[in-house]
């Protein structure tokens, strides 16, 4: 054990008995269960988990633990929780109790607590009619998705998912609650809204809704000998593809486990799947050419929009991944041939899934009266993730990512979106030089001491004396 090691769990120890809220220290029996993130894959181990109820225990901690030398980094589900790094002087803030969805159909607003998932919010919001901008997995926590951006399924048409917040309760480094909106704390609502995690402690937020109640969405599946003419045709038809429709190409291939469908388990597939926002006559027009290739499987038809959420066949409940993303500027003909190359069926790639998901539309214009993450430059979100149940698994998987992302380089943007990034990256990518710069300021004001920690951090304008980059 090293002397910093020794000092920060003694730390840990006296913050325990300094809070009245409940916290799990190495060697408790509910350490482990607590400190685990949804990617079981990354092996957190923090000095002390927090596990508050309220914004007002949420101030506790945050109080009681910097006046113990600690920092804090709050946390909902852990899906992205590979690059917060290592905890040892950190208090892991576990926001998963503090739940509670109320709708407010009239205003077309949906409160959520720090700790709601997706799923909740969904059929809350459905409930009446209306539909949140949700992303792929029905067990991705809503307030985490939305600090980082958000691409669902009508992203194409309404943008991103973090300027649909309204308003964001937090609290700050000195342990104060604020409520910042368009009328209060302008900046640092502008900083939260794609900004990431950096400015504070989220308790609750608030999103606007949309009066969509059905949708025109479904897949359709090929087997892999066709991904070649599949794919090719999907590059050229998101070329001309109106605003209304958002998809996505995957390359699946899938283990032969019990809990798939027949009619997916053990297969390598081609998938296209989306959703437009149209009705039925104009979203058969703009899917036709698709269909023309004739899929074995076409399960795109009117459905609740409530549907949504699953249709992307995401895994749930704790999973051990490992992935890798990029933006591609384009996909040309070459760009087709070098990503079949390294995940076609020739490949031995270990993937699970290889994705180019659809940009343009409203994603690629800046949005009315957004936060610090505006638009998305690029024509598609390249993700690549392979299950890691084992250290092998995840030492292939990895590579086999990493020779997907490097082979795509020269047709990328060198732009990050955080949201997929699962390991440390170059945060500035993700903003202009000016916007970086704004947010830098924004975090020394209202945590100039550094307390509050963040998987993809936005630094303080100066640190240990030195200039950040």
């Amino acid at each position: 054990m090293t002397i910093e090691f020794a000092a920060a769990t003694g730390r840990a120890h006296s913050f325990q008995r300094h809070t009245t809220v409940r916290v799990e220290l190495p060697g408790d029996p509910g350490y482990d269960a607590a400190r685990m993130p949804w990617n079981v894959a990354v092996d957190q181990r923090p000095a002390a988990v927090a596990l508050p109820v309220d914004a007002d225990e949420v101030s506790d901690v945050v109080r009681t633990a910097a006046a113990h030398g600690l920092r804090v980094a709050p946390q909902g589900t852990g899906h992205n929780a590979g690059p917060l790094g290592p905890l040892e002087d950190t208090v892991l803030l576990r926001t998963s109790e503090m739940t509670g969805v109320h709708v407010d159909p009239e205003r077309r607003v949906v409160r959520v607590g720090a700790g709601v998932l997706w799923e909740d919010v969904v059929e809350a919001a459905a409930a009446h009619g209306l539909a949140a901008l949700h992303g792929s997995s029905p067990d991705v926590g809503v307030v985490g998705y939305a600090l980082g951006g958000g691409i669902g399924w009508y992203a194409r048409q309404l943008g991103l998912a973090t300027n649909s917040v309204t308003a964001v309760e937090l609290v700050l480094a000195d342990g104060t609650q604020v409520r910042a909106d368009d009328e209060h704390h302008p900046d640092l609502f502008w900083a939260v809204r794609g900004g990431g995690g950096s400015f504070g402690v989220v308790t609750a937020m608030e999103l606007r809704l949309f009066d969509i109640e059905t949708a025109y969405a479904g897949m359709l599946l090929w087997d892999q000998e066709h991904a070649e003419k599949v794919l090719r045709a999907w590059a050229a038809w998101t070329v001309d593809a109106p605003d209304c429709v958002t998809t996505s190409f995957r390359m699946l291939n899938l283990p032969p486990l019990p809990e798939l469908p027949p009619f997916l388990r053990g297969r390598r597939l081609v998938v296209v799947d989306g959703a437009v926002l149209a009705d039925d006559d104009r979203a058969g027009e703009i899917l036709a050419g698709l269909r023309a290739l004739e899929p074995e499987t076409d399960t795109f038809a009117r459905v609740p929009a409530a549907g949504l959420v699953r249709l992307h066949l995401d895994p749930e409940g704790p999973t051990p991944a490992v992935s890798v993303c990029a933006i591609l500027g384009d996909l040309s003909d070459a760009a087709v041939e070098t990503f079949l190359a390294l995940t076609g069926p020739a490949s031995g790639s270990t993937l699970l899934a290889a994705e180019l998901r659809q940009l343009g539309g409203a994603l690629g214009r800046p949005a009315e009266g957004a936060g610090a993450l505006p638009m998305i430059d690029g024509a598609f979100v390249m993700f690549g993730v392979a299950i890691a149940a084992t250290p092998e698994l995840a030492e292939r998987g990895r590579a086999d990512g990493t020779a997907l992302v490097d082979a795509m380089t020269c047709y990328a943007n060198d732009r990050a979106y955080l949201n997929f990034a699962e390991s440390r990256v170059d945060v500035r990518r993700s903003f202009s030089a000016q916007d970086w710069t704004r947010l830098k300021g924004i975090r020394s004001a209202v945590d100039p001491g550094g307390v509050v920690r963040a998987n993809h951090p936005v630094p303080r304008l100066y640190e240990n004396g030195l200039p950040t980059p």
